[in-house]
């Protein structure tokens, strides 16, 4: 999980980079807002930890202006602690809002409590968006069509696991109300898998498909 940033104390920056590291999160670290804009033009992340105080703007504008369009659950940080200003943040659509002096454990509660809200589930390059029912590959949207996307989340929600192909075939019947055989089923994981582009469905031979989550 991709988790951006945005802070210009250095010592900060650096106890909470080697925190969230160790946790096992991916850390993409930017100084000021005009930094941030350039990163979101191209990238994505999975969240935003975003310090209200920055050198060249505030977090809130930035938010409001760069980041809450692209739907990108964020937490403030700040060492303000006036009720207004949680308001203000809150309001804007920000997940949560933490202020300095903060503990470790509760900025990764926080985190945690964010990720079961909008759960993001990776599987080597692929991501899957559960919530938002979007699959992502190197931060670029994949274009499946509605079937596709819940055969996949068939095969998502149940990592580890076999997923059958009378399971897939009495789904597909479920969703969409036509008769289906045996072929539907390869059909589908076949068309699946040339989106993809990535060996991540694992075929169980006479059995069904299953997709692995990655090892940690």
């Amino acid at each position: 999980m991709k988790i951006l940033l945005v802070e210009d104390n250095e010592m900060v920056a650096k106890g909470l980079i080697y925190l969230l590291t160790q946790k096992g999160y991916d850390v993409i670290h930017k100084t000021n807002v005009s930094k941030t804009k350039q990163f979101l033009q191209n990238e994505k992340a999975n969240l935003i930890i975003l310090d209200i105080a920055l050198p060249d703007g505030d977090g809130f504008t930035l938010y409001e202006k760069e980041i809450k369009a692209k739907n990108i659950p964020t937490i403030y940080l700040t060492a303000k602690d006036e009720e207004d200003n949680i308001v203000k943040g809150l309001e804007l659509g920000a997940d949560d809002y933490i202020t300095k002096p903060f503990s470790s454990r509760e900025l990764i509660a926080r985190i945690n409590r964010i990720i079961r809200k909008n759960q993001v589930v990776k599987v080597k390059d692929i991501e899957f968006d559960l919530d938002k029912m979007v699959v992502y590959k190197q931060n670029q949207e994949i274009n499946l069509t509605s079937l596709e996307l819940k055969i996949l989340y068939l095969l998502f929600t149940n990592l580890n696991k076999v997923v059958t192909r009378n399971d897939i075939i009495d789904k597909i019947w479920e969703w969409t109300g036509n008769d289906v055989n045996d072929n539907t089923a390869s059909v589908y994981l076949k068309r699946i898998r040339q989106k993809l582009n990535t060996n991540i469905i694992t075929t169980v031979k006479g059995i069904g498909y299953r997709v692995d989550e990655d090892e940690k």
